[in-house]
């Protein structure tokens, strides 16, 4: 990519934009999850039929993902971000709107395609910003992320106990969000191919040094699927709790997370990637045992908002990494990106599948490992610490991402 000059109040525009851009995209997602119950009544499926439709969804981002950075090769990054973050936002609409079990398996997919195709770009260019910045923001445009999908559940929040139809909150929601994109998209970075550089393949496997930085996601985002879908249940199954308590649980969990990313990035700056990755695997670590040894609920829920306390910020630094682990950084984004897709698809249904071999006091401490993982793999990460300090293009040292 030809790379512009920007100057500091420039790349400072541009993190502010593509940090709007990451709270849309949190909203469509957030949007869509509090209806899911609606959709399953609309469509006459079965909870395991409509497991089976939301497995599409990953599929779907998987098989797009890597088309991502062949897209903003062919329009540039900026116009294609504000064409994949379009198509996202439109996309909330198709699940709603399916009849019947193929229909909205094959919405499910769509929905799944355009989501993975605009996390990368989007990811892409966050890292491109947090180079020229010369420090850490990626955790804090997680955090918006994070705090997008929680508006976005409260409106639909809002709209399901208002009795609202699925499709008019999501088509009304659908087209803010789109507005919203497009404004934000003015401002994002718009990086452009130069002529002698060669398009990104089609379809590509993770390249090798997305692998290991992969596996750090897996673990984090394991034990975020695994409590964001499980804990609630653990405190109802296993400690009695009524479902108020056991509700907050989950609430207070996903709080925890927003608020650690938004924070996350002074820590970061000031301790370093893997540092703060390793802290961050014991405190995950300390909270998953205090679940799993838990007899009384606010021990569990204690273990809950350490749990999450420790892996907020995992997942945004795996990404600053794969943006800088080698020469096709949109590859190794789309690498990272489809390996924590994948384990938060398995996540919910293997701790399912373990609590009823076992219990889910056994599940947990499957989760316990995983977030003692992050210590041991943290030293991967070493790939995001920044090595330049000016405002500008990124060192040829350290190739700043071509999505």
């Amino acid at each position: 990519m030809s790379e512009v000059v920007c100057d500091q109040r420039e790349v400072r525009r541009a993190r502010y934009a593509v940090a709007a851009v990451f709270a849309v995209h949190g909203a469509v997602t957030g949007s869509f999850a509090t209806r899911v119950p609606w959709i399953q009544d609309h469509a006459s499926v079965s909870a395991g039929q409509l497991g089976f439709a939301l497995a599409f969804t990953a599929l779907g981002a998987s098989c797009s993902m890597p088309l991502a950075g062949r897209i903003t090769h062919r329009f540039g990054s900026r116009t294609a971000l504000r064409g994949l973050m379009a198509l996202w936002t439109l996309a909330l609409i198709l699940p709603s709107l399916a009849p019947n079990l193929p229909t909205l398996c094959l919405a499910m997919f769509v929905y799944g395609a355009t989501a993975g195709m605009a996390d990368v770009a989007m990811n892409a260019l966050g890292v491109e910003v947090e180079n020229r910045l010369d420090k850490s923001i990626m955790s804090g445009l997680h955090g918006m992320w994070s705090g997008g999908a929680l508006i976005g559940a409260a409106a639909g929040t809002l709209a399901a106990h208002l009795g609202a139809d699925a499709r008019l909150h999501h088509a009304l929601a659908a087209g803010t969000l789109t507005l919203l994109g497009l404004v934000a998209c003015r401002w994002v970075l718009d990086l452009q191919p130069t002529e002698d550089e060669e398009p990104p393949p089609r379809f590509a496997l993770p390249p090798r040094s997305a692998l290991l930085i992969g596996a750090v996601g897996f673990c984090a985002v394991f034990a975020e699927g695994a409590s964001l879908d499980w804990s609630a249940v653990y405190l109802r199954d296993r400690l009695d709790s009524s479902a108020g308590l056991a509700a907050a649980s989950t609430t207070g969990f996903m709080l925890t997370m927003a608020v650690a990313r938004l924070a996350g990035d002074s820590v970061v700056n000031r301790f370093g990637a893997v540092r703060t990755v390793r802290v961050g695997g014991m405190l995950a670590a300390l909270g998953g045992l205090l679940i799993v040894v838990a007899g009384h609920p606010a021990v569990a829920m204690g273990g809950f908002a350490l749990l999450g306390l420790g892996i907020a910020v995992v997942v945004p630094l795996c990404f600053a990494a794969a943006g800088r682990s080698g020469p096709n950084p949109s590859q190794a984004i789309a690498g990272v990106a489809t390996i924590t897709y994948t384990s938060g698809l398995i996540a919910p249904s293997l701790i399912g599948s373990v609590a009823q071999a076992t219990n889910l006091m056994v599940s947990f401490g499957l989760v316990t490992l995983l977030a003692f993982g992050l210590t041991a793999l943290a030293g991967v990460l070493r790939a995001g610490e920044r090595v330049t300090s000016k405002v500008g293009p990124p060192s040829a040292a350290v190739p700043g991402p071509r999505p």
